[in-house]
């Protein structure tokens, strides 16, 4: 029996995530085509022009908006931010500072903190059970 190996691909929503661009703002031939792993890995190690513009100046997916400002996903949809945005509109809002993000830097700020405290613990009770199987 012999097994051939069929080329993975993916579709242009899912490579544009893996890649943190916005897929609307991508060339037309990455949006209609199949990206195949190996295109995805040539992409990410030699961007093209269009890709490294895209990274440095936008639109940028939420996810990225989000990490930009330093807030969740949800702290944007809350903020009243839906749509993409450019490098220069995220520059705006950080310099403008409206009270709704300094709320959600504050909150996500204390989320990562409860989430690095609850992972310590767990760190912690996971070090004394194996010292006391130890014993």
């Amino acid at each position: 029996m012999k097994s051939h190996q069929s080329t993975q691909t993916m579709k242009p929503a899912t490579a544009a995530k893996k890649l943190g661009v916005y897929l609307e703002a991508t060339p037309a031939e990455f949006q209609e085509g199949v990206v195949s792993r190996a295109e995805l890995t040539a992409l990410q190690a030699e961007p093209p022009e269009w890709l490294r513009e895209l990274r440095l100046n936008g639109p940028h997916p939420r996810p990225v908006v989000a990490a930009k400002l330093g807030i969740s996903i949800s702290g944007l949809a809350r903020g009243g931010i839906t749509e993409a945005l450019t490098t220069e509109q995220i520059e705006a809002l950080k310099t403008e500072s409206p009270e709704w993000l300094q709320k959600e830097r504050a909150t996500h700020a204390e989320v990562l903190k409860e989430g690095a405290r609850i992972k310590e613990k767990k760190r912690e009770k996971a070090e004394k059970e194996k010292n006391a199987g130890q014993g």
